[in-house]
């Protein structure tokens, strides 16, 4: 299935407290393209650990969000670094 990186999404970061995960934050996108783009390039690397993005009933982690910034099919321009 094709991913749809214009859909609306929002991303959601945990933190560890006491042992157990709370919700820290969540902060909406107006595509997963954007989403994508700031917790690749913009997020602090250490705070991705409890990120996940919510696009329609699907969710993705850390490693989904970097597979999809990987991928031919992105469509924003990466940051060079």
């Amino acid at each position: 299935m094709k991913f749809s990186y214009g859909l609306p999404a929002e991303l959601l970061v945990t933190k560890h407290k006491s042992g157990a995960r709370s919700r820290r934050g969540c902060r909406r996108f107006a595509t997963a393209a954007e989403a994508i783009r700031f917790v690749v390039e913009d997020f602090p690397p250490i705070s991705t650990l409890g990120a996940w993005m919510q696009v329609g009933n699907e969710r993705f982690d850390v490693t989904d969000i970097h597979r999809l910034y990987e991928s031919d099919d992105y469509p924003l321009r990466r940051r060079t670094r």
